[in-house]
């Protein structure tokens, strides 16, 4: 069974566990912009802020989801309407993952689900210097997805490869760091001895390519419910 299929499953449990109709539920989600998002951080360079990716959020009575997407759009619909989604394409299953942060945050079963503000994300990068150094000591590390912040701070401490989807990067140098194609994921996981890891591959189908024999800790909201129930290593220690 696939990743969706798998989170679909669990979120009907949710609904059966704790006595929830779900057609007295509404999810909506809709696209925020950069601002409400992620307000005014010191980087400029955020695949955010460069319209590479958008935001979707989900609400589910006093609670918020989110999850990143480069499929724009508005849905609205029941907790049973998620459920029925056919989930082809990154938008739905967008909404799908957004809806199920939501929900597991009303809930109380994971925290988190809002994306951090203004000065949070260069607080964070500081703080995964520390996490890094404190769990894994001096390792070499694989990058998935282009954090800038989070590059940044890393790269003054640690040997670092980062692999991004976005053609405007490859080739490039950003802070000290070529970024590299898809092409080059497998040689540079090979090389590294741990995976940092965007929580949007949860998104565009390719999570399970970093769950491996080697560490992988995956960052940001978009992955909080589904790291929860699978005990998959989080690193969003700034989100609400």
């Amino acid at each position: 069974m696939d990743l969706y299929r798998r989170v679909q499953q669990e979120l009907a449990g949710l609904v059966t566990r704790f006595g929830l109709r779900a057609e007295q539920i509404e999810i909506a989600a809709r696209t925020m912009t950069a601002q409400e998002v992620i307000g005014e951080p010191d980087k400029k360079d955020f695949p955010l802020l460069k319209g590479k990716e958008v935001m979707i959020e989900a609400r589910f009575l006093g609670s918020r989801g989110e999850a990143y997407t480069s499929m724009p759009g508005n849905w609205r619909g029941t907790v049973g309407d998620i459920l029925a989604l056919p989930l082809v394409n990154d938008f739905e299953r967008a909404c799908l993952i957004a809806g199920l942060n939501a929900v597991m945050s009303e809930l109380g079963l994971v925290e988190r689900t809002v994306h951090c503000r203004d000065q949070d994300p260069e607080r964070c990068a500081g703080r995964l210097v520390q996490y890094v150094g404190e769990r894994f000591g001096n390792p070499r590390i694989c990058f998935i997805g282009f954090q800038p912040a989070m590059i940044h701070a890393l790269a003054g401490s640690f040997a670092i490869r980062v692999v991004d989807l976005d053609a405007d990067n490859i080739g490039r140098e950003k802070y000290g760091v070529l970024i590299q194609g898809p092409e080059e994921t497998a040689a540079i996981i090979a090389w590294a001895d741990i995976i940092l890891a965007t929580g949007s591959t949860a998104v565009n189908a390719t999570m399970k390519r970093f769950i491996g024999d080697k560490p992988a800790i995956f960052y940001g909201v978009t992955v909080a419910a589904i790291a929860g129930i699978h005990g998959y290593e989080r690193f969003c220690p700034c989100a609400y």
